[in-house]
């Protein structure tokens, strides 16, 4: 079939506009940019890596299994490598505990360059490790969406009277490095106990062990990651979502992920890309909020990780009453027998609390305090009687209290009169019997002070006249 040559063209333009058009939506499309791993291998030259191991000097076996290990990354994606090293720059008897230097910045690609590197290095100094530490902060490009790690790899402890717990903290929290993995070459157990504080120690007491450590702190870096998290009510089904969760470091204190949790229409909920370097604390902020401290979060896996969360509804019910004397109510709510206040909420709204008892104080003149328990998956009511008014008429200023009157006849201050008043002043009260008490600012003696009983009901205005004696 032949198409008049008008219709062609009418063709040709409209798939021109729709070949535009797409590719201008593609242009808009926000780039999502690869995140580059940084590894930064700390190495210790100090003399005490001559000392034989194996029947080789301790330098040798990790200059060897670094270069190995720098030849398999050499063509991985995203990643690029650097090497710092202390203590081989000056002799032991200078004492220099500033013997550290980046020998080979940050690249891609850059194996060649750190096996020619440590061909040359020769161990004889100190071992700076607090110095080294400082010194790697500038090691590391300004990223912010780099993942920064350092292993260091070491026979001894600090020598020059530095603190590289502290320091290794202090650049975590810094955000300068991830929790940095720390492998004692030939270590005692109490040797590591120094080092642990740092980051995840490692005791490469053989060789052996060094070569399966250290591929294993690098599958752990670059291997990928998530983490399910499953609230589930109190017989294990998967029905509790969209709670905020809070991934904390527990090293540094700091927040590192915020999410509002989400579970699919099949019940299942989604995998968090969650880094494996850190240890986190979680927090499920639920109402009281739960608290699962140093997460085992296993590098290269997809952990479900289950908790707990049953919940029920608080519903605050405001009474059938227009307009409320109160205006807008609220309520503190707290878990039975805390102090603490958990929430506080305006009445007509709901509450989702964990399964448990609680005191629900309603913020009425005077105060009212329901015991209520939640159970899961139902709702519970709290609300209080319509209120009525208290109508003060008087033409003094004055000082007062109102009080409720006890069946044991005995009474509960609840409020006291704003001092100076006005010719007139409403008091909302809930219903029930109460007394004024009142002394005009002029009044020569306590002897003046006038004493009124009255009741409040629902919706209600009750008068009463304040005149001086």
């Amino acid at each position: 079939m032949r198409y008049p040559p008008v219709f062609l063209r009418y063709f040709l333009v409209l798939c021109a506009l729709l070949l535009g058009s797409s590719s201008l939506h593609a242009q808009n499309q926000p780039s999502v940019r690869a995140r580059t791993t940084r590894i930064l291998f700390l190495l210790d030259a100090s003399g005490s890596m001559l000392a034989p191991w194996e029947g080789e000097p301790r330098m040798e076996v990790a200059k060897r299994l670094l270069a190995k290990m720098a030849d398999s990354l050499n063509a991985y994606p995203n990643l690029e490598l650097g090497l710092r090293v202390y203590g081989h720059l000056h002799d032991k008897s200078e004492n220099n505990c500033e013997d550290s230097r980046l020998e080979v910045p940050f690249a891609a690609k850059n194996a060649r360059a750190i096996k020619d590197k440590l061909k040359q290095i020769t161990p004889q100094g100190n071992t700076p490790i607090t110095y080294s530490l400082m010194q790697s902060a500038g090691d590391f490009p300004t990223d912010k969406n780099s993942r920064n790690v350092l292993i260091l790899i070491t026979d001894g402890l600090e020598s020059c009277k530095g603190d590289p717990c502290a320091t290794s903290i202090a650049l975590q929290r810094k955000r300068i490095f991830l929790k940095p993995f720390v492998i004692g070459i030939g270590a005692e157990h109490e040797f590591g106990k120094q080092l642990e504080c740092l980051g995840q120690y490692y005791n490469a007491a053989d060789v052996k062990t060094f070569r399966t450590i250290l591929n294993d702190v690098i599958a752990q870096t670059l291997a990928k990651t998530t983490v399910a998290i499953n609230l589930t009510d109190a017989d294990g089904r998967p029905v509790e979502s969209n709670v905020n969760l809070t991934f904390i470091n527990n090293i540094t204190g700091a927040i590192e992920y915020n999410y509002v949790h989400y579970r699919d229409d099949k019940g299942k909920p989604d995998a968090l890309d969650i880094d494996p370097l850190q240890s986190y604390d979680l927090v499920i902020n639920t109402v009281p909020a739960l608290r699962a401290n140093n997460l085992q979060v296993k590098p290269g896996k997809a952990n479900v990780l289950t908790f707990k969360s049953p919940r029920g509804t608080l519903w605050l019910q405001s009474p059938q009453l227009s307009p409320n004397p109160y205006g807008t109510m609220q309520a503190v709510i707290r878990q039975a027998g805390e102090p603490a206040t958990l929430v506080a909420r305006t009445f007509g709204n709901r509450q989702k609390l964990l399964t448990g008892k609680y005191e629900v104080e309603i913020l009425t003149l005077p105060r009212i305090t329901r015991h209520i328990t939640i159970r899961q998956g139902q709702e519970t009511i709290v609300t209080y009687e319509a209120p009525g008014t208290l109508n003060i008429i008087t033409d003094l200023k004055g000082y007062g209290s109102i009080y409720r009157l006890n069946q044991d006849d005995s009474q509960t201050w609840i409020y006291s009169l704003p001092e100076g008043g006005s010719s007139k002043m409403n008091v909302p009260l809930q219903p029930g019997n109460y007394r004024l008490v009142f002394r005009s600012k002029n009044a020569t003696g306590s002897k003046f002070t006038d004493a009124r009983s009255f009741t409040i009901k629902s919706g209600q205005t009750t008068s009463v006249s304040l005149f001086g004696k």
